[in-house]
């Protein structure tokens, strides 16, 4: 039996196999062949059995996505066959006597070079398509992941050294019972998904990640933060126990269920949930949410391997729409860059990318993509109570574009005789300390401000909230993060509009006073956590809450 311990980031207890992934990004190593026939014929195999693996995933996605989305899996066949880029993988093994999985990679990363080089647009998009077919052959040759997730026949414990939204939206959610992590903090993407999942999580393992063994059975322990590797009868025995005590506290949870967040002095506030699909919608409603407060528009480019059309776009939001009969969706554009890229963005490296180029600063860079989205948002919300929000802001400037560009949009829409709501919501992310000091001004521009606690915690702290070794920096109920969130609440409210939270503080049960007292609106939180947090703001009288938080943040 082995006990490790970690930091537990979403709270809950499961078992099961340990399913070990491998980083997708791991170069092979250079190692010179005496045999370089028997070389090309392991090549030439591997080449085989991912043109296999092609074709099976094609007749999967066409069922499940469509003829046109599966497409992209008869290409990559397609590429496999092009003489160029095999003669330049067979020269570079006949040649220099090297191994059939570095001369794939190698090859891979040069024909990727050129392609995104070209000045064709459609050209460039398919050095993603090179790199991923390159990886799938060298994780033949290298034997990686000869057990698929799509493979497995009972739920699996995910382990991985950190989990990016590239990989974490490819992974199939009904065979995960746990996420486990050997870096990550509460804020890190594993977390946030397995929050939004309701499944348990535990990041920051370190060192004691690389003892776990794949196919080990494991208890995750996301109360405690504890990975316990082949336990005993009496530990199991222990631990079924403690599951059972959180299931009874989920059946007492379901008494909430129809009631209003409202506190013992009359305040109410509407508790919304966070989500990044539109397939999230339904169990939001089902867990009792009070509309969507965020919706992570940006799974639909992270799930795609081209720009998504208007059309497909339309479609979520309307899913969306209509899904939550009603009540408000808040859509926040396109958050790409930093920790979250689409390989045909071509978004270059960057030493800090969470200060880069990202957000906003793309869309209003790269205005075709831009206006695609607010076609699609404007044309959706016909069909619901639509608001939409956009991410990064850290100047007047920036709303003022942004509100010329949607009259533009507008307009056009007018001219072509498509209908839309004239009455949309406009709010921005305040996440910046920009944001913060010009609340004032901004209020006045917008219908509604969303604090994103994950990276105003990170800017004003000046920690990466990505960085578990400085994790202990990374604190939401610091008291400069509390009274940026405080002056923003005030400056909004002295402009009329009303102002929620949709970071991850917004569920923290020790946090959710001093947001009752400071007269925050809404809380948006993953969908698990909605009936803790109407059963906290029920316990709460809003008048004491104020009193403490103006004595604590004075």
């Amino acid at each position: 039996m082995l006990t490790i311990e970690g930091i537990a980031t979403s709270s809950g207890i499961a078992d099961g196999r340990l399913f070990i992934l491998e980083n997708d990004n791991k170069a092979p190593k250079m190692v010179t062949v005496a045999d370089t026939h028997a070389e090309l014929d392991r090549l030439f195999t591997a080449i085989e059995t991912a043109k296999e693996q092609l074709a099976e995933l094609y007749q999967k996605a066409v069922v499940s996505v469509g003829e046109e989305n599966a497409a992209i899996f008869e290409i990559h066949s397609m590429m496999l066959e092009d003489e160029d880029y095999l003669e330049n993988i067979r020269n570079i093994i006949r040649v220099e006597s090297i191994c059939a999985e570095y001369a794939v990679y190698i090859t891979g990363i040069q024909f990727g070079e050129i392609f995104s080089s070209l000045e064709d647009e459609y050209m460039r998009g398919r050095a993603a398509d090179i790199l991923d077919l390159s990886g799938r052959v060298v994780d033949i040759l290298c034997g990686r992941n000869k057990t698929q997730l799509r493979d497995v026949t009972e739920k699996v414990v995910i382990a991985a050294e950190d989990l990016m939204p590239s990989q974490t939206i490819q992974l199939d959610k009904s065979k995960i019972s746990a996420f486990v992590t050997k870096n990550g903090t509460a804020s890190s993407h594993a977390s946030i998904l397995a929050r939004s999942l309701g499944l348990p999580a535990v990041s920051a393992l370190g060192d004691g990640f690389h003892q776990l063994r794949h196919g080990q059975f494991a208890i995750v322990d996301g109360v405690d933060g504890l990975v316990i590797c082949e336990p005993d009868r009496i530990l199991s025995a222990q631990y079924e126990w403690k599951r059972c005590q959180l299931e009874e506290e989920k059946i007492r949870l379901q008494t909430i269920k129809g009631t209003k967040a409202v506190t013992q002095d009359g305040l109410h506030l509407e508790i919304c949930a966070n989500i990044g699909h539109p397939d999230e919608a339904s169990p939001a409603l089902e867990e009792d949410a009070d509309g969507v407060g965020l919706f992570r528009s940006e799974f639909l480019y992270l799930e795609s391997s081209d720009f998504p059309s208007e059309e497909v776009q339309m479609a979520a939001y309307k899913k969306v729409l209509e899904q939550m009969r009603g009540r408000r969706v808040v859509v926040r554009t396109l958050d790409l860059g930093a920790d979250k890229q689409a390989p045909y963005f071509h978004i270059p490296h960057e030493d800090n990318p969470a200060l880069g180029y990202r957000a906003i600063r793309i869309e209003l860079d790269r205005t075709e993509i831009f206006v695609t989205q607010l076609r699609a948002l404007l044309r959706a919300s016909v069909y619901g109570k639509l608001a939409i929000m956009f991410p990064m802001i850290v100047s007047m400037e920036e709303v003022h574009s942004i509100k010329r560009m949607i009259a533009g949009v507008k307009e056009d829409l007018r001219a072509e005789g498509i209908s839309f709501a004239e009455e949309v919501e406009l709010g921005i992310m305040v996440e910046t300390p920009a944001a913060v000091m010009l609340a004032d001004r901004l209020a006045k521009e917008v219908d509604f401000f969303s604090i994103g606690t994950n990276d105003l915690t990170q800017f004003t702290l000046a920690v990466d909230r990505m960085n578990s070794k400085i994790s202990y920096l990374y604190d939401y109920g610091s008291p400069a993060v509390l009274r940026m969130i405080d002056f923003t609440v005030k400056q909004a409210h002295k402009n009329g509009i009303w102002v929620g939270i949709c970071g991850e503080s917004a569920a923290d049960i020790e946090l959710i006073p001093y947001y009752v007292g400071m007269g925050v609106d809404e809380l948006s939180v993953s969908p698990s956590a909605i009936l803790k947090v109407k059963e906290k703001v029920q316990s709460l009288n809003a008048e004491e809450c104020r009193i403490r938080a103006e004595k604590e943040l004075a």
